[in-house]
């Protein structure tokens, strides 16, 4: 019956701890609580939990954590001079509150029975037992079969050091390890079952019979145990020897203990878990099982030399209790904040990005697609020079910003070689050979050169205006025979003409003073018509006839 009922307890635990299991997987990734929280903040640590998400202390506040209170059943049992005789039982009540992520601290209460059975006779030891001795005798070798049952009950005081908590490849664990020890106080009542139900002492000489003096081995252990049971009443009524030295509490010998042992608990969800431990209790006393006495096979008798020691073996059910609080700090990785933060920031302080830009254009070295662009070339949107007519050489380089297709490609310099039109072929040839006698000119080579477009009505070279210019003047050094013709339109209006007035003597003027160009070698027009007003057109004026120069025709509405 009683291996039944223990089958059944198995079963009833093993279903709960796969049910705890399940739970804890659910919330594995999840994190312990929002570390920004302030209504889980104790009010003596609200000033750090300030300056932490002020970002002016990194360490977050410890936070309000649950109280545990768990209830235990299990088995205890004695180490002492008499063998245990089993199924035993207890009980204890605890509380514990944590001092940090690894320490806490814990309040217990136990009241565990035990009881004893030696299946080996003793004939002479209890010669110095007050109690056995009454009724026993030494001297001639009288048998007694040493028994007890003791009730003990412990208050104690622990540490608790929590062994795995702190995990660095998972959020949490839904096991726990840990190991304890403190001390505390507790007191025991021991007795004898010395009388049958007749009130007389028990007579072992049949069990000494049965057996024979040399049968009392680990062999028949079982049935000399047997045989004993049969003959006792279970009564326990006889007090057991006592330390008089010792001092009582109801009646009862009151002795200090040292406690400790390993335990481990196991998650079912966030209130509630499940705790197995086994607690070994160290006294100062010899008489736990009401023996002190060693077999020396004489009536003289020594007594033993280490004190009793009883252990609890328990399995339990823990309860958090508490508001707006976490679970106990020993359930909790203080590392998941950290964790978490690192992998997906919230509240960490990010310093400004830094975006290199090596060459200087204005576009991110890791956006750039030409990361060694010359300083002072401008860029597309991608940090390439840029290149208007697409000859390959960048515009910052291109003598000619402005290279015709059909006049690709270009030379370093970026200028290109028109091919002459077929119709100035023959008259190439012939000015090249002098046939067209004294209407024949020198020749000239310049080709074709780019225009200069003003933006609005202003009259100042703008720099790729200037960039055009200093082509033009390298063309004409080039070819210093050749003259050019510039020209600029507009003649709608006295305003107009004088814009294109101005605009042309710029053009002229900025390659004189600045290109070094004579100035004999400029026809200047102006207020011409069939073309656009913002546009000066440069050609060539070789065995053309105008002024280099000419008054302004409008000087009153003249750009200044």
């Amino acid at each position: 019956m009683i291996r039944k009922k223990y089958v059944v307890l198995a079963v009833f635990l093993l279903a709960l701890l796969s049910q705890g299991f399940a739970q804890d997987n659910t919330s594995e990734s999840a994190s312990s609580y929002d570390i920004r929280d302030s209504s889980l903040i104790p009010a003596k640590r609200i000033p750090q939990h300030n300056e932490f998400l002020n970002n002016a202390y990194p360490f977050p506040a410890r936070p309000r954590d649950e109280w545990e209170i768990g209830l235990k059943g299990g088995m205890s049992t004695v180490s002492g001079a008499v063998r245990a005789w089993l199924p035993t039982f207890g009980v204890g009540l605890h509380v514990r509150k944590s001092l940090g992520y690894v320490f806490s601290i814990r309040a217990e209460y136990d009241y565990l029975s035990a009881k004893g059975l030696n299946w080996q006779p003793s004939f002479t030891g209890y010669s110095a037992n007050p109690v056995i001795s009454q009724y026993y005798n030494a001297n001639i070798r009288e048998p007694v079969f040493y028994n007890y049952k003791t009730t003990i009950q412990e208050l104690s005081i622990q540490g608790v050091a929590n062994l795995n908590n702190i995990r660095f490849h998972k959020a949490k664990s839904s096991v726990l390890f840990y190991i304890f020890g403190g001390v505390g106080v507790a007191t025991y009542a021991t007795k004898y079952n010395l009388f049958g139900a007749n009130g007389q002492p028990y007579d072992y000489s049949g069990i000494i019979s049965q057996f024979g003096i040399s049968g009392f081995t680990y062999e028949n252990r079982k049935a000399i145990k047997s045989a004993l049971k049969n003959m006792m009443d279970g009564s326990f009524e006889t007090i057991a020897q006592r330390d008089p030295s010792q001092p009582k509490l109801n009646g009862v010998p009151i002795i200090p203990v040292f406690v400790v042992g390993p335990g481990m608990e196991i998650k079912l969800s966030d209130r509630f878990n499940i705790g197995i431990e086994d607690k070994i209790s160290l006294t100062k006393s010899k008489l736990i099982d009401g023996q002190e006495w060693q077999e020396t096979g004489s009536p003289t008798v020594h007594a033993m030399t280490h004190d009793d020691v009883y252990n609890f073996v328990s399995v339990g059910l823990n309860y958090n209790l508490g508001k707006r609080a976490v679970e106990p700090l020993w359930w909790i990785n203080p590392l998941d904040y950290a964790y978490s933060e690192i992998n997906a920031p919230r509240h960490m302080k990010l310093p400004k990005p830094v975006l290199d830009d090596a060459d200087g254009d204005g576009v991110t070295d890791q956006f750039d697609h030409e990361p060694n662009t010359p300083a002072g070339c401008p860029v597309d949107t991608h940090g390439v020079s840029r290149d208007t007519d697409g000859d390959g050489v960048p515009d910052c380089k291109d003598k000619e910003l402005i290279t015709p297709t059909q006049c690709q490609p270009v030379d370093a310099d970026g200028v290109g070689k028109c091919p002459d039109p077929a119709c100035c072929k023959e008259i190439n040839a012939r000015l090249d050979s002098g046939g067209l006698g004294t209407m024949g000119r020198a020749r000239c080579f310049i080709g074709d050169l780019p225009s200069i477009v003003f933006k609005g009505r202003t009259v100042t070279l703008s720099k790729d205006g200037k960039a055009l210019a200093s082509t033009i003047a390298e063309k004409m050094r080039n070819n210093p025979a050749c003259k050019v013709a510039v020209i600029g339109y507009g003649e709608s209006s006295k305003s107009a003409q004088q814009l294109s007035w101005d605009r042309v003597n710029e053009v002229i003027k900025y390659l004189v003073e600045k290109e070094g160009i004579n100035s004999d070698r400029f026809i200047f027009r102006y207020g011409q018509t069939g073309g656009d007003e913002n546009t000066i057109d440069i050609k060539d004026g070789t065995g053309e006839e105008g002024p280099n120069t000419v008054p302004a025709p409008h000087p009153n509405l003249r750009k200044r």
